[in-house]
Parts: C-alpha cells; sequence; structure tokens
C-alpha cells in the first residue's frame, strides 16, 4: 500500500514538472517576441528621435514638444465622433464670422475717419479761401472811406466850374486852373481804382444810378439819363457814390 502511494505521488510530481517546463517554454517564447517588437518599434523611432537632439547632443525640447502635441492632435481627430467633429466646425465657422464682422466694422471705422479726414482738409482750404477774399478784398477797398471824404472836395471845385463865367477873361485863368487840378485829380484818383460815373444818355441802372425824378422827354430814349446832377464814383467796381440822376419818361 505504502508504495503504492510512493507511486502515486511520484507520478504527480514528474507531471508538474513537465507541466512545468512546458510553462518555462511558452513564457521563454512569449519573452522573445515582446523583445522584438520592442526593437522593432525602437527602429521605427529612430530617426524622429535623431531628429528631436541639436548639433551638440541636446534634446530638442520643442520639437519633441510639438511632435507630441500633433500626435495627439491626430489621435483626438482620429477618435472623434462625427457629432464631435460637427460641433468643432460650427466653433470655426463662429470664430470666422465673429472676425469678419470685425474687420467689416474695422472698414468701416476707416472709411469714416477717412471721410472725417477729407472733410476737414476741405474745410481748411475753405477757411483759406476765405481769409484770401478777407485780404484781397481789404486792399481793394481800404481806401474806401477815404475816396467818399473826397467826393465832397471834387463837388466843390466842379461846382465852382459850372458857375463861372468863361467869357470874363479875368477869371479865365482861374477857370483854368480850376480845370486842370479836377483833370489831375480823377487821373491821379483812377490809379487808385476810382472811376468817375457820368450815365448822361445811356440806360438808367439802378446799381450804379439814383433816379431823383423822372421827366418827359422826346430827344432821349425812355428810361434813359436825361440829366446828372451830381456825378458817381466807384472803387475796384465797387459803388462808393451812386450817380444822382434825372430820367426821361416816355409819351
Amino acid at each position: 500500500m505504502q508504495d503504492n502511494e510512493k507511486q502515486t505521488v511520484q507520478d504527480a510530481l514528474n507531471t508538474l514538472k513537465a507541466n512545468s517546463t512546458d510553462r518555462d517554454e511558452i513564457a521563454a517564447r512569449m519573452a522573445a517576441q515582446a523583445y522584438a517588437n520592442n526593437a522593432a518599434m525602437a527602429q521605427d523611432a529612430q530617426p524622429q528621435q535623431g531628429a528631436a537632439f541639436n548639433a551638440n547632443g541636446a534634446p530638442e525640447d520643442q520639437n519633441v514638444t510639438a511632435a507630441n502635441d500633433a500626435e495627439v492632435q491626430q489621435a483626438e481627430i482620429t477618435d472623434a465622433t462625427p457629432e464631435e467633429l460637427a460641433a468643432e466646425v460650427a466653433k470655426l465657422q463662429g470664430e470666422n464670422s465673429a472676425l469678419s464682422n470685425q474687420v467689416h466694422e474695422l472698414t468701416m471705422a476707416l472709411a469714416s475717419e477717412h471721410d472725417k479726414m477729407l472733410r476737414a482738409v476741405a474745410e481748411a482750404d475753405n477757411v483759406r479761401k476765405r481769409a484770401e477774399q478777407d485780404v484781397d478784398r481789404e486792399r481793394k477797398y481800404a481806401l474806401e472811406k477815404f475816396v467818399r471824404s473826397l467826393m465832397p472836395v471834387y463837388d466843390a471845385l466842379e461846382k465852382a466850374l459850372e458857375f463861372s463865367d468863361r467869357n470874363n477873361e479875368a477869371t479865365k485863368a482861374t477857370i483854368d486852373g480850376i480845370e486842370n487840378t479836377l483833370t489831375l485829380f480823377l487821373k491821379e484818383m483812377s490809379s487808385f481804382g476810382v472811376e468817375q460815373v457820368d450815365p448822361t444818355g445811356n440806360p438808367f441802372d439802378p446799381n450804379f444810378h439814383q433816379a431823383v425824378s423822372m421827366v418827359p422827354s422826346t430827344d432821349v430814349p425812355n428810361n434813359h439819363v436825361l440829366n446828372t446832377m451830381q456825378k458817381g464814383f466807384t472803387l475796384n467796381g465797387r459803388v462808393v457814390r451812386p450817380a444822382m440822376v434825372i430820367v426821361a419818361k416816355g409819351n
């Protein structure tokens, strides 16, 4: 009985030993296969790892990080569902629309500022032109008051000639002197832009003439100046004093 039991135990031990040998062989084969796979992966990754080192042998952290980020992003895109991709596209479209609106607003603001600049330039040009016109007007008509103050002097000399007796030899020299004075007066005044207005026989012009009365006449056409009672004067085309006239009235 004891011999039989010993034999049974021995058979069991042999069986266990055989099974252990098979397990060790299987484990060894699996380890060899894993090592081969790791070596192949290391060989495939060798160019990328080489790019991660610079000339001094130091690792390029930025390149490694960028490569890792790209791999992660690619993995995320690959693993994303259609709903997630649609949501990402909608997000990008929204951002694009917001940027387009911002560009449009900036374009409109630029156009508005450009228009304001043009208006400001035009206004400055208008101010400059008005200033030039004011200066020119002051230059041309600065003597207006002075010319107006000389009108009574001219009227007095003209009246002196009107009431002088030209047939009197005693006053002939005086009359000639007054005439020469009036001629010289008008000549000097003309050099400053002052012109005499004597419209006798010309059509009546309310811009330069002041009608005192209207008299029927067959010798002068209707609405023409029949007689000039007081001559007028202009300074560079502007009326300093209108001519006082009598206007003919047709029958």
